[in-house]
């Protein structure tokens, strides 16, 4: 039986959400499947598909796009047909509305929880993060607004952080005691470094867009909501229309660098390299390019 979670505006006030209206985070919601497609209760996250790029958005504007169990495990569903669909090159996620990419997990949720019963939910974020960063097709985050706490983390599992001006990033947890949970730590230190990952976990502050890029932890910033839809929708065709296997090496070999020593690195990348010389597309592209032509990739 549904039910509706407790009234969570006092956790928002101490992670720092004053101007947020007092709102109520519903709970967990059923998803089922019918006919081969993704059914989803009250359509918590939407699914389209437009000329080769797949568009998942995270439907919950009147809660900020607040993540709960239902919306994260259906978020795993969604980029798990994005992947097996052989008609999509790539992914861009976002969230509905003009205030939040993702305000952060449900924090209705950790109501009552302790060490043991609290790791289903860590482990859930954490596998949506990994498949996402491990996906064979590059995945766009677009923040427009609020991307604190999960919703951070899941966009930090993207390959390419596209914002808007009015986006806010951070990673509050240590503000209720906790510290992150999708995998926060990890990527953060990563992609800005370990000394200014330690300053926003430690303090638990939020930074504007500009500084997001100045640190590394975006790549760009538009002045809007619709001049950055615009600018994630002309990337995402872009790489649609690039040798998709290439590109899947490619993110691989990326990968790698975060995850072994160097010379394994090296030795990948040679690997791959000379793989896609067995490729139709390296074919078709070199003769493109020779014949002064503009290449036609079957992904092959």
């Amino acid at each position: 039986m549904l039910a509706t979670a407790p009234d969570i505006y006092s956790a928002l006030l101490i992670l720092g959400y004053s101007h947020f209206p007092n709102a109520y985070i519903t709970g967990l919601r059923h998803y089922d499947y019918l006919t081969g497609g993704l059914a989803v209760s009250e359509q918590e996250v939407l699914y389209d598909i437009a000329d080769g790029v797949a568009t998942i958005t995270i439907n919950r504007p009147a809660k900020y796009n607040a993540l709960n169990t239902s919306v994260i495990t259906t978020l795993r569903e969604v980029f798990k047909k994005a992947e097996e669909d052989a008609s999509v090159r790539a992914i861009i996620l976002t969230g509905a509305g003009e205030k939040a990419f993702a305000a952060g997990a449900d924090i209705a949720e950790f109501e009552g929880k302790d060490s043991k019963t609290v790791r289903p939910l860590a482990e859930n974020g954490q596998e949506l993060c990994k498949f996402i960063e491990a996906m064979s097709k590059p995945v766009i985050a677009a923040v427009n607004g609020f991307a604190l706490g999960g919703g951070c983390e899941i966009a930090m599992s993207c390959d390419i952080r596209y914002a808007s001006a009015n986006a806010r990033f951070g990673q509050p947890e240590i503000n209720l005691g906790i510290i992150p949970g999708f995998g926060g730590t990890v990527r953060l230190a990563r992609l800005v470094g370990l000394g200014m990952a330690k300053e926003l976990t430690y303090s638990g502050d939020q930074i504007k867009s500009d500084e997001a890029l100045r640190i590394g932890l975006v790549n760009k910033v538009f002045e809007s909501v619709e001049a950055l839809k615009d600018g994630v929708g002309a990337l995402a065709k872009k790489l649609a229309t690039k040798p998709g296997v290439a590109l899947s090496l490619a993110k691989q070999s990326l990968n790698n660098t975060w995850e072994n020593p160097l010379q394994n690195n090296l030795k990948f990348e040679v690997d791959v390299f000379c793989k896609t010389f067995d490729t139709e597309d390296k074919v078709e592209g070199v003769d493109a390019f020779l014949n002064k032509r503009d290449p036609t990739f079957k992904h092959k």
